[in-house]
């Protein structure tokens, strides 16, 4: 809820001083009584707006582009503000001010509707100085926390109040498939139940009087190449079973806006595509929110700069209700108004777009009190939100090598170096008081070497030095802080290399040769290619981008707290490997969900013995079992498990030295190698290669398929049945049919499927690799087809046709 300000506007944008009325008049009409139905009263308010006001509802303007005066004689219904475009006196209250004026002058227009400000609030009130600066959203997934996240959007929401504002183009719920996007850092993670998870950051914010936006929508996490903007190539079934789940989950805690994304979705502009937001957003999901563009996103429609009234009208038929005009919003309202007159847009999209707009502004209780409540400002930057803060830095932390960590506080001295060590800016990243942020000390806050300071005891001398000049041997451990510096996106893809830049390698070879312990704490918005280089570090820290409360850092570094993040994403092996994500049979340096923690086994840095070269039984057509001497491990973790890998790829983790491969093709020649892992995360090299030749063909049994779908679109969902009819076991089993009409299978569960041309094998997992005589075992799969989806014509169980049921 919002409450009235005092105070006077000061010299922003043209906006002139005016003393804020001490109350609003009686209601008078009904859309003006609180105490009827919202409803009721957006009902009432439409019925009295012309084509003007409607359309200036439907607009917001940038604030470096629009004056008070626009506002009251455009009808704007929106403003916001743009990676750091701020008022003259950027503080709190000058926030506050602007808000206010810009308020008085919708509330001077006949029907005083009041506008609403939008913000890029991503990892707290970042526009504003002195805000608490949170982790960024890839470090906020390595907590698992839904509840912490909850708590900074409620936090956030009361410094975003105490600025004046209404509005944030938060939660950013894109699941980044390819870390080199320059925006995976807002990204919770790889995978849709992380990002669904933290839909509670909704709670947090609308729950205390801001409206949450969630974006971008839909897929713009898996553009072909991580490129920014780009085109999401995948089947409607992987774009609903990766992409869409942390939008349903939004539109069910009942988040006020969706902005759509930049992206394309095999082609087609979200901004244009009716099916996916009118269909499938509003429709299928129940989406009662508006929905908004991304800044002068219409434009891109047609491919031609300067937009144009077809732009128009193909973006609001779609389904789009406020249009984020940042420059050229009053070209946009007249295109909009001659739309309409010509019928090119219907009266019931605009109203629909209105009926949505006001319905919020309604809720959010911006008609009673449509002032800054000034009651909060002293919540911005309070000693309570940067404590949870701090909390929410050291639950990120990911141990991705222990080393000697953690490190005692008293005795010796430790060298600290590296060019984010004591760099408020890098630790807090992009979209902190501008959109791609800077290095330097921008911010207010505790850098991570202030934080090793304060940390450590009277005993223990702390030495910085940027470049790491200065080390010699006589300290017990050096602290390197690198990684990157801040970028937003499109400035942020990384189409080339993923490594450390020259400066970081040089720093850490400089603390390398003084023969100290070298402890990596890596600032970065992603996974780095580290791997020819972590070997010659004693410990790694992933500490993402912080924010302003560096100490959380320290927290972990020196035992106070024991690391508990887990790996949002997959961290490659090298940059050849992206888009990597878990499942896809990539061997990565560390897989996703890693995290060690203190309880674990300290300084294993010695990889296990390496396997010898297995040896192959039971050999089928279809299967084979392996089996291998056991490992050892004298590192002190202790032996973890092994690593099976079939012609250079890894298709199984075994906990011991035996496993039994399935799904292969008769008379067909493989290479199996083994490698041995520890619980520090240490792997040992391959081993010797085994050749097999598998079978040339497998006896079967009596079987049958019962083969159901359930079609939309063009995709489809399928379920298979299968039975042993036979008196004897089928093990391991292996069901095969062709599919007739060019359908692609994307996605499965409870057994594996592949595809080879319009052929699909599917076999047992480890827990239902044998059919007993009568046992029947049920998988399922996504697919897509081309228009017609006829069902297979027969089935093959181990070479054996099986009975259709």
């Amino acid at each position: 809820m919002r409450s009235l300000g005092t105070a006077a506007l000061v010299g922003a944008l043209g906006l002139s001083v005016i003393a804020v009325p001490p109350a609003r008049a009686a209601a008078v009409l009904p859309y003006q009584d609180p105490s009827l139905p919202v409803a009721t009263r957006v009902a009432d308010l439409l019925g009295r707006m012309s084509l003007d006001d409607k359309a200036g509802q439907m607009t917001q303007s940038e604030r470096g582009t629009t004056t008070a005066a626009d506002v009251t004689a455009y009808r704007v219904g929106s403003v916001l503000s743009g990676g750091g475009s701020a008022p003259a006196n950027n503080t709190p209250a000058g926030w506050a001010d602007m808000y206010d004026g810009y308020q008085r002058a919708a509330l001077a227009t006949p029907l005083q509707i009041p506008i609403l400000y939008g913000i890029d609030a991503v990892h707290g009130n970042n526009n504003v100085p002195g805000s608490t600066i949170f982790p960024h959203n890839i470090g906020l997934g390595a907590t698992r926390d839904a509840a912490l996240v909850e708590r900074i959007g409620k936090a956030t929401a009361e410094e975003v109040t105490g600025a004046g504002q209404d509005w944030t183009f938060a939660p950013c719920l894109c699941v980044a498939r390819n870390d080199r996007w320059g925006r995976t850092y807002e990204s919770y993670g790889e995978k849709p139940e992380l990002a669904t998870a933290m839909t509670t950051i909704v709670d947090g914010l609308q729950d205390n009087g801001v409206l949450a936006t969630a974006k971008h929508y839909i897929g713009d996490g898996g553009t072909t190449g991580g490129v920014d903007q780009g085109n999401t190539e995948i089947s409607e079934a992987e774009l609903r079973s990766v992409h869409l789940p942390p939008f349903t989950a939004a539109v069910e805690r009942g988040v006020g806006s969706v902005m759509l994304s930049f992206s394309s979705f095999n082609g087609a502009k979200l901004h244009g595509h009716k099916y996916l937001i009118t269909d499938l957003l509003k429709g299928e999901l129940g989406f009662t929110g508006f929905v908004v563009s991304d800044w002068a996103a219409i434009d891109q429609l047609d491919g031609q700069r300067g937009f144009t009234q077809a732009e128009v009208v193909t973006a609001v038929n779609a389904g789009l209700d406020m249009a984020m005009v940042p420059a050229d919003w009053k070209v946009f309202v007249g295109y909009l108004k001659a739309a309409v007159q010509a019928g090119q847009i219907p009266m019931t999209r605009i109203d629909d777009a209105n009926r949505r707009i006001l319905t919020k502004k309604f809720e959010l209780g911006l008609f009673e009190k449509p002032y800054a409540d000034r009651s909060l400002t002293t919540t911005i930057g309070s000693t309570e939100h940067r404590a949870l803060a701090r909390q929410a830095v050291r639950q990120s932390q990911v141990l991705l090598k222990r080393g000697i960590l953690p490190l005692a506080k008293t005795g010796g001295k430790i060298f600290v170096a590296g060019k984010s060590a004591d760099d408020l800016g890098n630790q807090s990243g992009g979209w902190t008081l501008s959109w791609q942020g800077a290095s330097g000390n921008t911010v207010t806050g505790t850098s991570i070497l202030s934080g090793i300071r304060a940390a450590v005891g009277a005993g223990t001398t702390v030495t910085y030095n940027r470049d790491g000049t200065g080390i010699d041997s006589s300290y017990r451990a050096a602290v390197a802080v690198v990684g990157e510096t801040p970028y937003a996106e499109g400035e942020g893809d990384r189409p080339g290399s993923m490594s450390l830049d020259a400066t970081d390698l040089a720093t850490l070879s400089r603390l390398r040769a003084a023969g100290v312990p070298v402890i990596v704490v890596l600032v970065s918005g992603r996974p780095l290619d580290i791997a020819a280089e972590v070997g010659n570090w004693n410990a790694l820290l992933a500490a993402w981008l912080p924010g302003t409360e560096g100490a959380g850092v320290a927290d972990v570094l020196f035992g106070d707290y024991a690391p508990t993040g887990k790996l949002p994403v997959t961290w490659m092996q090298s940059a050849a490997q992206q888009p990597i994500n878990d499942g896809d049979g990539k061997t990565p340096l560390y897989p996703y969900g890693f995290g060690l923690t203190y309880s674990d086994p300290p300084a294993d840095t010695t990889a296990p013995s390496v396997p010898a070269a297995p040896t192959a039984t039971g050999v089928t057509g279809t299967g084979l079992t392996l089996t291998w001497p056991a490992s050892t491990d004298t590192g002190g973790s202790g032996l973890a498990g092994y690593d099976v890998y079939r012609d250079g790829v890894l298709i199984g983790s075994p906990a011991v030295a035996t496993y039994t491969v399935s799904g292969l093709s008769a008379a067909t020649g493989y290479e199996f190698t083994v490698a041995a892992r520890d619980a520090a995360g240490n792997r040992s090299a391959r081993s010797a290669a085994l050749a097999v030749t598998t079978a040339s063909g497998t006896p079967g049994g009596s079987c049958r398929v019962r083969y159901t779908t359930n079609d939309w679109s063009t995709g489809f969902t399928g379920t298979v049945a299968v039975t042993n009819t036979g008196t004897t076991a089928v093990s391991p089993w292996t069901l095969t049919w062709t599919f007739s009409g060019g359908q692609s299978i994307t996605q499965a569960w409870s057994a594996r499927v592949t595809q080879t041309g319009s052929v699909v094998t599917a076999t047992g997992e480890a827990w239902s690799a044998a059919l007993a005589p009568g046992a029947t075992v049920s998988f399922g799969f996504n697919g897509s087809h081309g228009g017609s989806n006829p069902r297979p014509a027969s089935y093959s169980l181990n070479g054996a046709t099986c009975e259709a049921s």
